[in-house]
């Protein structure tokens, strides 16, 4: 399990924080045969594009350029582009429709409350997948950084949905506690801890073949799983909301949500093929098994969470269009990464959708900012 606790002493701290891990400890660590990335263990001279790889390469990781994998260049400046940040959004049509005991019916209540109780917290855990996990073992300096881009993403998620929840007048300690009292979203993620553990153990380290496939593993299920399939329903329900002029500030701030999802999605499906092609060996077919066996559990898992928010129609939707709709996604995240698909025949019932992914951030956004915040230029430091 996780283990938060602020134990800093050498055996224990985490190597997602030791000096070593961040290429600052080669005085301290010239003896050590650990797997790190330090200064130490790559050569003095300039690096050569194709010394770079994504796990397990000697090259050194402080030296951002020559760019290697472009894809991932470009998708941090992507998202730097879409920066934006929940107070930016107006709530004052949530606050009326919440307060309003006719407003909504409580089918709809009980959506927006186990949605805010699912993702309050699992961008929290995804938030530190990466910097506890993912960034210590992935060896690229462009990847590395859109990590850090992604790791802050994930965090201004979590400050939506406090924002929201603050906005709404819930009660905080119910909403952020659901993924301990709520069975459904206890289960997601009871699936997901373990592999999450796999990277943030500070014992784990990747150069053979067992440890790289259970990084690699676990790269699958946290983007193609928990960021690919586990959100989806949430942000069909929330969407339906706002596509019927309820909720619409929250409507919005899961639009920037998703977008933002979209991206790291596909950021983590490159990494993910890239990986197997630099490490083929990998790729057997009792692995690829495997990792349809996991995304069909995700699958039986989302549409549990879809049955518990909505028991009966709503919004003009039903769990069994969610069924459909799985599989659907489930069979696309198979051919992302190259593994035959799981549900033949499966189609999109919400073909809508695609249009809230494609959202363009100037999409009504400044009509609806009511929070002015300094950018850089315009700090005071007085």
């Amino acid at each position: 399990m996780l283990n938060f606790e602020e134990d800093m002493t050498p055996v224990a701290a985490s190597a997602g924080v030791r000096m070593a891990s961040m290429g600052m400890g080669a005085a301290m660590n010239k003896n050590t045969n650990e797997h790190d990335y330090t200064i130490a263990s790559v050569s003095t001279g300039r690096i050569r594009v194709e010394d770079k790889r994504i796990i397990n390469s000697s090259a050194d990781v402080n030296q951002l350029v020559p760019f290697k994998y472009k894809w991932a260049w470009e998708k941090y400046l992507a998202g730097c582009a879409n920066h934006w940040m929940p107070q930016e959004v107006n709530m004052s049509a949530d606050i009326a429709l919440w307060k309003n005991p006719a407003g909504l019916t409580d089918d709809e209540r009980r959506l927006v409350m186990r949605n805010l109780g699912f993702f309050s917290t699992a961008d929290s855990l995804a938030a530190n997948n990466i910097a506890l996990g993912t960034y210590r073992h992935i060896t690229n300096p462009e990847c590395r950084q859109y990590l850090l881009r992604q790791a802050f993403e994930e965090a201004i998620h979590t400050h939506a949905y406090q924002y929201i929840v603050e906005s709404l007048g819930l009660d905080e300690g119910e909403v952020f506690n659901m993924y301990h009292e709520v069975q459904s979203i206890r289960d997601k993620d009871e699936f997901l801890l373990p592999f999450i553990d796999v990277l943030t153990n500070p014992e784990f380290k990747t150069g053979t073949p067992e440890n790289d496939q259970k990084l690699l593993r676990s790269l699958i299920v946290f983007a193609c799983i928990m960021e690919g399939l586990f959100f989806y329903v949430g942000f069909v329900q929330i969407l339906a909301l706002g596509r019927q002029n309820k909720m619409t500030g929250a409507a919005e701030q899961y639009q920037y949500i998703l977008r933002d999802e979209s991206m790291h999605l596909n950021f983590g499906v490159d990494v993910i093929n890239q990986i197997k092609l630099e490490n083929p060996h990998l790729w057997t077919p009792a692995f690829r098994e495997e990792i349809r066996g996991l995304i069909q559990k995700g699958v039986e898992l989302e549409y549990r969470y879809a049955e518990d928010t909505m028991p009966r129609g709503v919004l003009g939707l039903n769990a069994g269009m969610f069924k459909e709709y799985l599989r659907f996604i489930a069979n696309r995240r198979c051919q992302q990464i190259g593994v035959d698909v799981l549900y033949q025949g499966a189609s999109n019932p919400f073909p809508w959708m695609a249009e809230m992914i494609d959202l363009k951030k100037e999409k009504n956004f400044f009509e609806t900012r009511v929070t002015e915040y300094q950018t850089g230029g315009a700090l005071s430091w007085d």
